[in-house]
């Protein structure tokens, strides 16, 4: 009995390493992924706090600034000065609710859409395509066929 619960254990152990350095080789992907639109970012000389919010702006269209806060976990008064700040640079409009005056709803200026539509891609995707280009395509294969794997065992949790 012993015997068995000991090799239980190693086996979990190596899955718990295993599932650890997946996780840190995740993260190492995610970060290498958003290193183009970061520095798209920084040059800009927008700041994290303004790159979250223009990120939920854009993909919330006229969101509030009640909701904007909510999902940004920072209080009103602290986003107010950001959608402020960003209106005033020409990447957002901050318009009063036609039902109820008392609301304010936030939209992504033209620009913003545009380069959001046209250029985002290339950025987010680049560094994807060009390691892939790299690769054999056998590779690409595979890792396609692990990534499907593992989102189809993730999706079992």
């Amino acid at each position: 009995m012993y015997a068995k619960e000991l090799q239980g254990s190693r086996v979990t152990s190596r899955i718990a390493a295993q599932a650890q350095r997946i996780e840190q080789d995740l993260a190492a992907i995610r970060q290498a992924l958003r290193r183009p639109f970061d520095a798209e970012v920084a040059q800009a000389g927008v700041t994290v706090p303004q790159k979250a919010l223009m990120q939920v702006v854009v993909f919330n269209h006229g969101i509030s600034l009640k909701e904007l806060s909510r999902q940004l976990s920072l209080a009103h008064s602290t986003v107010s000065g950001i959608v402020d700040r960003l209106s005033k640079r020409g990447m957002l409009e901050r318009c009063t609710d036609s039902e109820d005056g008392r609301i304010s709803r936030v939209y992504p200026t033209r620009e913003v859409t545009e380069y959001m539509r046209t250029q985002m891609p290339a950025l987010t995707r680049g560094p994807l395509q060009a390691a892939l280009k790299r690769a054999k395509p056998a590779e690409r294969t595979s890792i396609e066929q692990a990534l499907k794997r593992l989102r189809e065992l993730l999706s079992q949790s």
